[in-house]
């Protein structure tokens, strides 16, 4: 088929995927002889299970604003370390899931259970002190946590550099979850 697009343009781009599919491919054979049924994907595992477990027994469902700012931090997070993926700030030695570059366990069950916690525990407390917690512990605490298991690799990133990314997400989280002028779902 004709296509307006300019021929280099395509075959330069052409080169660029079979680029990133052989180096997909790679990585896929790489997992599956090396993390896959290893130490660090069961303990991956484990860690992302407990946690969605806790979090079932412990989520208020039928609170809008709450699935909202559920919604809003993992796809915050999840966009933050893709983009780090991307360009190089950092990489992640085991991955439950080998597709994705990003690290499921963090943005979908440790941060966002964290974040909710923080808003439903001591509501009468500043979300400013606890977004502070939030970001102080997340990175003083998770981060060197992970690097220690050598789960995660920084490369051009400080743990300084994360403080203000976690508490900026955290802050609108709270204001997501106060949020009052939506109807409850049914």
């Amino acid at each position: 088929m004709k296509t307006i697009q300019d021929p280099e343009k395509m075959k330069k781009m052409e080169e660029f995927h079979h680029k990133v599919t052989q180096a997909n491919e790679g990585y896929l054979d790489y997992w599956v002889k090396n993390t896959l049924f290893h130490w660090d994907f069961f303990i991956l595992s484990v860690y992302h299970h407990t946690c969605t477990y806790m979090d079932q027994v412990s989520k208020e469902r039928e609170h809008t604003p709450s699935l909202i700012c559920w919604f809003f931090c993992c796809s915050c997070f999840f966009l933050a370390r893709f983009l780090g993926v991307q360009f190089g700030k950092w990489y992640y030695t085991g991955k439950v899931i080998p597709s994705i570059p990003s690290y499921v366990p963090w943005d979908f069950v440790l941060i966002p259970i964290f974040v909710m916690f923080l808003i439903q525990f001591k509501t009468h407390l500043s979300p400013i002190l606890k977004g502070l917690l939030f970001a102080g512990v997340s990175a003083f605490i998770g981060e060197p946590f992970f690097k220690w298991l050598g789960l995660y690799v920084e490369k051009d990133w400080s743990i300084f550099y994360s403080i203000p990314i976690y508490f900026v997400i955290y802050l609108i989280c709270y204001r997501l979850s106060t949020l009052k002028n939506y109807d409850p779902i049914n």
